[in-house]
């Protein structure tokens, strides 16, 4: 897979900085028996003490302050709601894929300047629906063309992570990759479920490297524009991408065929991340999905296992903001920790996946951190997991809050979107 092997390269292939030294490094650890006692939060206790014991005072109290932390200590403030030109529909195919879908590509306008900046949602939506469907959406690594076959996608004109070779023109390279991560996307299986499924490249809201913002969404709403200086608690990509996301849905609102009352946000990987961010935030999203998505995402950042709070600062400087790494080798002192963002998601449904060989996401703290969230659940009267300890692999557990560990690596799988189908039935049309 190819968003598989970027992520691999760019997670390993980092450099120390010269003005590292050898006690600045935090060292990896991937043996359970070596983790260390730790203390999280209390997500039911306030800055100022007060014990949390209603959904009522989790709204009003709790919420606000975890996100204004998560917001100054992790993933950094995003701009509001800016003005923005209208979202169009600049191609319709009603006989898609063999005429199992309706195919449309939406222009979605990220500032004022029609012209200017925009990302561009691809939305399939099942043929012969007798009402409007709930849709997945979810931030694509590579670009629209990469999630299928289908020729009616084009190619991105924007940076893709994976350049081509010398004399092989872009568009040459990008052809070839051309449903590169289809078997990620399983787009047939999703309409044939009575899903809709809309998806849209991370890189038209800001290409992932450490420079990429200068051609995205965190340049063309900054004062400064590319000369800005970021303030220590500014958005990172992950914040960015989050706030993409909620774009995209502001357009998802406005199209015929889609039940904008049941859209789920799904991510694999360092976009599992950003959806649990953009969830946690926007409470449009009726479900929040995060597949292997690991340190700055569900694992704990407290559990020293698998990648770190200052390893992932290191090989990925432009994912958080500034202040994020002060905690690079302190992480107890972080105020928050990623059970806290798995429960901003309440009372609405949540669902984490593992796989057992992605060790470097610590599936046991994903599942941990699952398991600390049920309380703030339990103060809606909703059931978590169900179970005290991390299920047997392949075994999927829960009901406002789903888990799996899946056999095999990291990797988004048609095994994980099957349970997040099965997930979604049970929280949408047994309700029905």
């Amino acid at each position: 897979m190819r968003p598989l092997v970027y992520g691999l390269l760019l997670g390993l292939c980092w450099i120390m900085p010269d003005s590292l030294s050898a006690a600045d490094v935090i060292p990896i650890n991937q043996d359970e028996s070596k983790v260390p006692p730790y203390t999280l939060p209390d997500p039911l206790v306030s800055l100022q003490g007060k014990v949390i014991d209603s959904a009522g005072a989790w709204q009003k109290i709790r919420r606000p302050e975890l996100l204004e932390l998560f917001r100054s200590h992790v993933y950094g403030r995003a701009p509001g709601l800016t003005e923005r030109a209208p979202a169009q529909v600049i191609a319709t195919d009603p006989q898609a894929l063999g005429g199992r879908a309706t195919r449309r590509r939406i222009r979605v306008p990220l500032t004022t300047n029609p012209q200017g900046l925009a990302a561009e949602v691809l939305l399939y939506l099942p043929n012969g629906a007798a009402s409007p469907v709930p849709v997945f959406l979810g931030l694509n690594f590579d670009g629209n063309y990469t999630v299928t076959t289908d020729p009616g996608v084009p190619l991105t004109t924007r940076w893709v992570p994976n350049r081509p070779k010398l004399g092989v023109t872009n568009n040459m390279a990008q052809e070839s990759a051309r449903g590169s991560d289809a078997d990620s996307w399983p787009i047939e299986r999703i309409l044939e479920r009575g899903y809709g499924l809309a998806t849209l490249y991370c890189g038209d809201v800001e290409p992932d490297h450490p420079q990429g913002w200068k051609q995205g969404i965190r340049a063309a709403l900054a004062p400064q524009g590319t000369n800005q200086v970021f303030a220590a608690d500014d958005w990172g990509a992950i914040g960015a991408w989050a706030w993409g996301l909620s774009r995209a849905l502001d357009a998802l609102e406005h199209q015929p065929g889609v039940d904008a009352q049941r859209v789920a946000v799904i991510g694999h990987s360092r976009l599992g991340k950003t959806a649990l961010w953009a969830g946690a935030q926007d409470s449009r999203f009726a479900l929040v999905i995060s597949n292997e998505s690991g340190e700055g995402g569900a694992a704990l950042a407290r559990r020293w296992f698998g990648e770190t709070v200052w390893r992932i600062n290191t090989s990925f400087p432009h994912w958080f903001c500034a202040r994020f790494k002060d905690y690079n080798q302190n992480v107890n002192a972080l105020p928050v920790d990623q059970h806290e963002l798995i429960a901003l998601s309440a009372p609405r449904p949540i669902y984490v996946a593992s796989a057992q060989e992605d060790l470097w996401a610590d599936p046991k703290g994903e599942f941990l951190s699952a398991k600390h969230a049920e309380p703030v659940y339990a103060l809606f009267g909703k059931k978590g997991l169900g179970v005290s300890e991390q299920p047997l692999v392949d075994t999927p557990v829960g009901e406002a809050i789903g888990y799996h560990v899946r056999s095999g690596k990291h990797d988004l799988t048609r095994y994980d979107w099957e349970q997040y189908l099965n997930f979604a039935d049970r929280q949408w049309k047994a309700s029905q």
